[in-house]
C-alpha cells in the first residue's frame, strides 16, 4: 500500500511561559520558553484522519489562551471542509487536543478506553488532574459513545493500513502516540508524550504528569515504535517549523517526506 502524507496544522501558540512551565528539572527555569499547538492530519488518497481537534474562541476566552485560527479555518487550505472529517485520532482529551471535537459532527472517534475511564472517574475529584481537561469535551466524546461513534482501543491497535495507535500514558492516563507510514519512513506523532525534542531527546519530563514513570518509559517507547529518533514529531515545540517544510500554508508544515534542518537540544 502507499505512504500517507502528514500536515502538521499549527493553530496557537502561547508565549508567556517560562521553562519551568516545560521541564520538571531545568536548571535555567526562568527563561522563557515558548509553546506552539497543532493538529495533524493524515491523508492517502480520498481517505483522510485527523489526529486531534484543537480548541476553539469559547474555550480560549474561558482559558485566555487566544488561538491563531478556528481549527475549522486552520484545515481550509487543505480543501477541507467540517464535514469531511469523518475519523479522528483523539490522543488523549486534554482541552487543546480535543476541544474541537463538536466541530466536526461527522466524525467517529479513536479514543484508548483508559482515557475515557481516567477523563470520568475519581482522579477527576483532584483540581490539579481536572484542570488540563473541559467536561464540555468529554461529555461530547461520551455523546459520540452513545451515537455509535466512538471506537475504545486498549494499547496498541490498526486504525488503517499504515497507521497505528500505540497507548504511553504518563502526561494522561490514555495518552496514545499515533504511528504512520511514510515516504521518510516510520514516523511517530508523540502528542503530549514529548511536547518538546528536549523532553524526549534529554529525557526531561514535563511538569503535568499523572504518572512519571509511564512518561519516562514512554521516550524508549516512542523511540522503539520510528524508523529513527528523528521522525519522531513531537506535540508543541516550535522547533518543528524549522525542522520540517511549510505545506500549502504559513500554518501547515508537511512532515512526511521528512526533516530538512538539523535538530537542536
Amino acid at each position: 500500500m502507499s505512504d500517507w502524507e502528514i500536515h502538521a496544522v499549527r493553530y496557537a501558540d502561547r508565549n508567556a511561559r517560562t521553562r519551568k512551565d516545560s521541564f520538571i528539572f531545568d536548571d535555567n527555569h526562568d527563561a522563557p520558553h515558548d509553546m506552539d499547538y497543532f493538529m495533524w492530519l493524515l491523508r492517502r488518497g480520498d481517505r483522510v484522519i485527523l489526529v486531534d481537534t484543537g480548541y476553539d474562541d469559547v474555550e480560549a476566552a474561558l482559558r485566555n489562551r487566544p488561538i491563531r485560527l478556528d481549527p475549522r479555518a486552520a484545515l481550509a487550505p487543505l480543501g477541507l471542509v467540517p464535514e469531511d472529517i469523518t475519523e479522528i485520532i483523539v490522543t488523549h482529551l486534554h482541552y487543546d487536543h480535543a476541544g474541537g471535537l463538536g466541530l466536526f459532527p461527522n466524525a467517529h472517534l479513536h479514543l484508548q478506553a483508559a482515557e475515557m475511564a481516567y477523563a470520568t472517574g475519581p482522579c477527576m475529584c483532584h483540581d490539579t488532574l481536572r484542570e488540563p481537561f473541559s467536561a464540555g469535551h468529554v461529555c461530547e466524546a461520551v455523546r459520540r459513545l452513545y451515537s455509535g461513534k466512538l471506537t475504545f482501543h486498549d494499547g496498541d491497535a490498526e486504525i488503517a493500513d499504515g497507521v497505528t495507535v500505540h497507548c504511553i500514558g504518563g502526561h494522561s492516563r490514555g495518552l496514545q502516540a499515533v504511528r504512520v507510514r511514510t515516504q521518510a519512513g516510520w514516523m511517530v506523532l508523540a502528542s503530549d508524550a514529548a511536547h518538546y525534542y528536549e523532553n524526549l531527546w534529554l529525557r526531561k519530563p514535563f511538569p503535568i504528569v499523572v504518572d512519571l514513570e509511564d512518561m519516562l518509559k514512554g521516550f524508549s517507547m516512542l523511540e522503539s515504535l520510528a524508523s529513527r529518533r528523528e521522525l519522531i514529531v513531537p506535540g508543541h515545540d516550535p522547533m518543528v517549523r524549522r525542522v520540517f517544510g511549510q505545506g500549502v500554508a504559513e500554518h501547515i508544515y508537511r512532515l512526511d517526506p521528512g526533516p530538512i534542518a538539523e535538530i537542536e537540544v
